[in-house]
């Protein structure tokens, strides 16, 4: 088998100009990828079978994705295509990137097998550049650098990443809190009341009770309070460092004496 002439597959054209006309196209071969994977998980998703599902032998698939990988480039990006936009343009930059958030997360409960196959690497198609674009164009008139906005943007992603697996393991534990988290926080308890760790008893006893809050509000609270530290204008971040470089720089020592 040829090896392609581009390393993505974004940069590859989906049909050759010349030969037959083919009988599939990426689409099709990204929706049989996703349903099989929302019957039957990310390991279900092998070339055979997509293949069978589409009625076509297993070496067909090779004429439109050379590996595996670009065949789940391909689903990861139709499943970001899932994401509306039509909430944005609040005029608020935290109100946008919190309505991206809360889209993002959907298409990860909606298809939670998009978790794993974005967990060691996150493919960059067109659709994700979409989603990039719309939160760099969210944060435009926001006084930070560059830099600044793409980490946030991808630390964003990460924390959303993170706080969905986490509410994806207590749905499919079937309770609103797993029996693990529940014997955690027993213990630590019973550390706390020990006596030895006053800070962590402080922590979780001595703060007055919470209303238990629904997973939107936790998420919502949790992603505001990150996307408000991260993005702090440029010069009030470069103080904070200078201050912190400056606490940690040792006095000068005296200079020497005169001798009387």
């Amino acid at each position: 088998m040829t090896e392609p002439s581009a390393r993505s597959i974004w940069l590859r054209p989906e049909r050759a100009g010349r030969g037959p006309i083919p009988a599939f196209d990426r689409d099709r071969i990204a929706a049989a990828g996703i349903a099989l994977a929302d019957a039957h998980g990310l390991p279900a998703v092998t070339m055979r079978a997509v293949a069978v599902a589409l009625g076509a032998g297993p070496a067909s698939l090779y004429r439109y994705v050379a590996t595996r990988d670009e065949l789940l480039e391909l689903m990861i990006d139709q499943v970001n295509g899932e994401i509306s936009y039509a909430a944005l343009g609040s005029g608020h930059w935290l109100d946008d990137l919190l309505a991206l958030a809360r889209q993002s997360r959907g298409v990860y409960l909606a298809h939670p097998w998009l978790l794993d196959a974005t967990a060691t690497r996150t493919p960059v198609g067109p659709h994700a550049v979409t989603y990039l674009e719309h939160a760099l164009s969210a944060l435009a008139d926001l006084d930070v650098s560059p830099r600044t906005k793409l980490e946030a943007i991808a630390i964003l992603n990460a924390v959303i990443s993170t706080l969905t697996r986490a509410e994806v393991i207590q749905r499919l534990a079937g309770q609103a809190v797993p029996q693990w988290q529940q014997a955690q926080a027993e213990f630590l308890t019973q550390v706390a009341t020990a006596g030895h760790h006053p800070h962590l008893a402080t922590a979780l006893t001595g703060q007055p009770p919470e209303v238990e809050d629904s997973s939107e509000s936790f998420f919502d609270r949790i992603l505001t309070r990150v996307l408000t530290g991260l993005l702090q204008p440029d010069d009030i971040g470069a103080a904070l460092v200078r201050g912190r470089a400056e606490a940690e720089t040792p006095a000068a020592s005296p200079g020497p004496t005169a001798a009387s």
